[in-house]
């Protein structure tokens, strides 16, 4: 990038995505190389322990592959790419309060992780009611649900207002590609998907999670409104942080310096977050019941833009955009190559 200001202009920013727009990776799946699955955004490859140790590894490769409304629906550019570099920051600035899964980053666009014992359940950490899902809290209390969640809320409250106090939502944690349930703790605990002790001790770190995460949203005038945590088991039976931490897909992120001005005008807030494309989507269809429409080539590349505006004011560095040649494909394959051929499974 050659402009000056920093995070970057919205124009530089738009200028790169628009550049970039079929440079995208969509399928890191390659052929004869075993333990392969697929997340809607990310390809992951299971590797076995490596000699005189138990616990295996994971190839967790974040594709451009944007997903909405449990939907895979286009290739954002440099998505992955964001991803990975904004949840290594998210990682690296928690592991203080939680160990994490992470090991090693081969490429910008993939992890390699211990793998875990994951447990059944999602926890959604909010400071706001918002939300344009089926299982968000605002969709649940516009539906005029009592308790979503096992909450009490004061009636009134209008869209993206904030609530009285930080609340968990946690979820089902499906694994058939099914859509994810509200759960209350009370239903967690009593059958037996978490016991008592244990979820305890993950409420307790989820919150400690959100309140450092909002502190440095906060320093960089961004509200982190809610995120989304997934916990583990290691080999050793420590609670462990997995999947992703604090990114555009997993959080919500509002610009602070416009949030009050929008809210009292009943504007949809400034977002740097996958609401943005969610918003786009449900202003033009019922997205769990209609054909979603395709996504044009210019809302693809503002929405790229957000993500790594995201980056840049969250962690305060530079996107670097990786290079054009070779193809990210290839890029990808030859980082993850060794540690295929060192398993003696290729």
């Amino acid at each position: 990038m050659t402009d000056s200001t920093f995070p970057s202009s919205s124009s530089s920013l738009l200028a790169l995505a628009r550049g970039r727009l079929t440079d995208t990776l969509t399928d890191a799946q390659f052929p004869d190389w075993p333990g392969f699955s697929r997340g809607k955004v990310r390809d992951i490859y299971d590797l076995p322990p490596p000699k005189g140790q138990t616990e295996g590894r994971k190839l967790l490769i974040a594709t451009d592959r944007q997903s909405a409304f449990d939907k895979v629906l286009a290739a954002v550019p440099f998505k992955g790419h964001v991803l990975t570099s904004t949840a290594r920051y998210g990682f690296t600035t928690t592991a203080d309060i939680v160990p994490n899964h992470v090991l090693d980053y081969p490429d910008p666009n993939v992890t390699l992780v211990r793998t875990l014992r994951m447990l059944p359940v999602e926890i959604v950490v909010r400071d706001y009611l918002t939300g344009s899902t089926a299982t968000s809290l605002w969709s649940l209390y516009a539906q005029g649900e009592a308790h979503p969640y096992g909450l009490t809320l004061p009636e009134g409250l209008r869209k993206n207002a904030k609530l009285p106090q930080t609340v968990l939502t946690p979820t089902t944690k499906p694994t058939d590609g099914g859509h994810d349930r509200p759960l209350t703790p009370e239903a967690i605990t009593q059958t037996g998907l978490v016991d008592e002790r244990l979820w305890a001790q993950v409420a307790e770190t989820a919150l400690a999670l959100f309140a450092q995460g909002r502190e440095r949203a906060a320093a960089r005038g961004l509200i982190l409104v809610d995120t989304k945590y997934e916990f583990g088991l290691d080999a050793s039976d420590r609670l462990t942080l997995a999947d992703e931490i604090h990114t555009p897909d997993s959080s919500r992120y509002w610009q602070n310096e416009t949030y009050a001005a929008r809210h009292a005008a009943g504007q949809e807030p400034e977002s740097l977050d996958k609401e943005f494309l969610r918003l786009w989507i449900a202003s033009r269809c019922d997205p769990y019941n209609e054909p979603i429409p395709t996504i044009p080539p210019a809302t693809l590349a503002e929405f790229s833009s957000l993500y790594v505006r995201l980056y840049e004011t969250l962690t305060g560095e530079r996107f670097v955009p990786p290079p054009e040649s070779p193809p990210i494909r290839e890029r990808v394959r030859l980082a993850l190559e060794p540690y295929i051929q060192k398993t003696g499974i290729a």
